[in-house]
């Protein structure tokens, strides 16, 4: 693994997958301001990779992908800090939905508050079967906020009401159902879960794909109306990448 710097280090193949491991966060791996200033600094680092096809995050605990956010650190803020912190995780959440290849977040273990936010922002979740999931912030005295906004788009307004107002964690079966993660795995076979999703992805367009992930992240911020008449023009645009001509040929002239 090379280092990107002292909380993230990366692993790459030939077939453009790469894992981007978090670590130095402790036995759950938590994110304090050090921590997300890093993995949005290696984040950033990898968007104008054009050969990258996918990007896992990992994290260096075999407990969790991302714990949380550090609950030491929060206790000492007030609310200018508090704004400045919450900010910092809201840049971080973002650089990885800025992450132009599909991105997949794998999660053995706790994944809660700021962790789950994170790995809401990923395009893609896979979890051990064990694995557990929550919102902890009212018991904690603040609310849930930043992507956890995006939750509501994942699993519903009533669903998301229960993990945020409750505070109660689920268990990965249920966020399974729930549509909260896309696939569980026993402890041992996250890794095989993992690269079944990976292969899926490398089996598509890479341009194509790009500008799918593109347009779903769009999509969110527009009108029903807008986002169709939007999608036009990419999909005009596509042509220009050449694979629907080498592809749709493959396809016609493939022998049957």
């Amino acid at each position: 693994m090379q280092m990107i710097n002292p909380n993230c280090g990366i692993d790459r193949d030939a077939r453009g997958v790469a894992r981007l491991t978090i670590c130095n966060g402790g036995p759950l791996n938590i994110l304090n301001s050090t921590v997300m200033d890093s993995a949005r600094e290696a984040l950033v680092s990898l968007r104008a990779d054009a050969e990258l096809r996918v990007l896992i995050i990992v994290g260096e605990s075999p407990r969790s992908m991302i714990g949380g956010a550090d609950i030491k650190e929060m206790a000492t803020l007030d609310q200018r800090s508090a704004e400045r912190f919450i900010t910092t995780l809201r840049n971080l959440c973002e650089a990885v939905r800025e992450v132009p290849c599909p991105v997949i977040a794998r999660i053995p273990g706790w994944c809660l508050g700021g962790g789950l936010e994170f790995a809401a922002a990923c395009d893609f979740r896979v979890a051990t079967s064990d694995a557990r999931f929550g919102m902890p912030e009212v018991k904690v005295g603040i609310p849930s906020v930043i992507h956890a906004a995006l939750l509501p788009r994942l699993i519903g307004g009533g669903r998301t009401n229960y993990l945020v107002m409750t505070a109660e964690n689920i268990d990965a079966p249920t966020a399974l159902g729930w549509g909260l993660i896309d696939s569980i795995a026993p402890p041992d076979q996250l890794d095989a879960a993992v690269e079944r999703l990976v292969v899926s992805l490398l089996g598509c367009a890479p341009q194509a794909l790009r500008a799918q992930k593109a347009l779903l992240k769009t999509w969110q911020e527009m009108s029903l109306t807008q986002a169709i008449d939007h999608s036009i023009g990419v999909f005009g645009q596509s042509y220009l990448t050449g694979e629907p001509q080498s592809l749709m040929g493959e396809f016609i002239n493939r022998k049957r």
